[in-house]
């Protein structure tokens, strides 16, 4: 192989190995929001929490609340979501990747205020907060009047 081979070749590698280091950066995203910034839009309220997982990961745990549309599903049952336009949406997935994907379809939709969970459920949790499991029993709230 001759030097101006060489370079070309070599200026090819660079050029493929930096546009793969930049793919995920120009993929669509839509906004995101940390388990912070998503527990104070639940706080607000007119929130509506959209857990784009398969039910049996859901069945695991999930954000109280929340309504599970599995990602596969969304475009037939999107209709299910057109009382809450008007409200945030709040995507959450395993680790952000398929909320990314749901996010960008609402808003094709025409979903105005829809964000994904940066890091998913998994991001929950290491933020500390608590997940609600279909079927068990929220905490009853005791209210100890003084004597």
């Amino acid at each position: 192989m001759n030097f101006s081979n060489l370079t070309i070749f070599l200026a090819g590698v660079v050029a493929l190995s930096g546009g793969a280091l930049l793919w995920p950066a120009l993929q669509p995203r839509g906004k995101r929001a940390s388990a912070l910034q998503a527990t104070q839009l639940i706080n607000k309220g007119k929130t509506l929490i959209l857990d784009v997982r398969e039910p049996a990961e859901f069945e695991k745990g999930h954000l109280r609340d929340a309504k599970n549309i599995p990602l596969a599903e969304l475009a037939k049952r999107i209709g299910e979501l057109e009382k809450s336009k008007s409200r945030t949406i709040i995507v959450v997935c395993q680790n952000g990747a398929r909320a990314d994907r749901a996010a960008v379809e609402l808003g094709k939709a025409g979903f105005a205020d829809v964000v994904s969970l940066d890091g998913g459920i998994g991001a929950w949790q290491t933020a500390g907060l608590p997940l609600a499991k279909p079927g068990a029993a929220r905490p009853a709230v005791v209210l100890s009047k003084k004597q």
